[in-house]
């Protein structure tokens, strides 16, 4: 896994050994950031479920001001720490040990998101109980893009009754990118 593009461009990110966390495929991340290229500088960035810190890590080389980085395990926690170190990108970075729910909690009043990046483990309804959270949160506003990497499988059949949009559904062979927004 690396950097693909912009300051930290080529830099190897470490990850943790296993499948727990699922690092989003480089190929997958630079169809994901091709989306988002043209709005990434100096937006703030929430990598939700980290896990090695690779997403919130390339929109921060590709012009984030600022990204805040959530995840509960702690040798995952630590590899962000250590990726950050190695882009030199340290310096604009939040990382947060402790479970989503609780880092939303913790944030509010103290951040609004352009971006909320969330790849929580698949098929535990955790993008529900996280959508249903924003849904009455200063996190974001009608301006935020929520993005949720999901299983095939997921349904996002509850979106409109959380007062939610979905903008695009992305889907590639073994899962797929939602881009959400808050609605009217």
């Amino acid at each position: 896994m690396r950097v693909i593009a912009g300051s930290a461009r080529r830099v190897s990110l470490k990850t943790l050994d296993g499948m727990n966390t699922r690092p989003t495929q480089d190929r997958i991340k630079e169809t994901l950031f091709n989306m988002l290229q043209y709005d990434l500088a100096d937006c703030t960035f929430l990598d939700l479920f980290a896990g090695s810190g690779g997403i919130g890590i390339e929109a921060l080389s590709r012009g984030a001001k600022t990204a805040v980085f959530v995840e509960q395990n702690a040798d995952a926690v630590q590899i962000v720490r250590e990726n950050l170190k190695a882009t030199r990108l340290e310096d604009r970075a939040v990382v947060m040990h402790t479970d989503a729910l609780t880092a939303l909690k913790r944030l509010e009043g103290k951040y609004r998101f352009d971006y909320i990046f969330m790849d929580p483990p698949y098929n535990h309804e955790l993008e529900r109980q996280m959508l249903e959270y924003l849904a009455g949160s200063t996190l974001i506003d009608k301006q935020s893009t929520i993005i949720i990497e999901a299983s095939l499988e997921t349904s996002f059949d509850y979106l409109e009754s959380l007062g939610f949009v979905l903008e695009k559904n992305k889907t590639y062979k073994t899962n797929k990118h939602l881009f959400v927004y808050r609605g009217e």
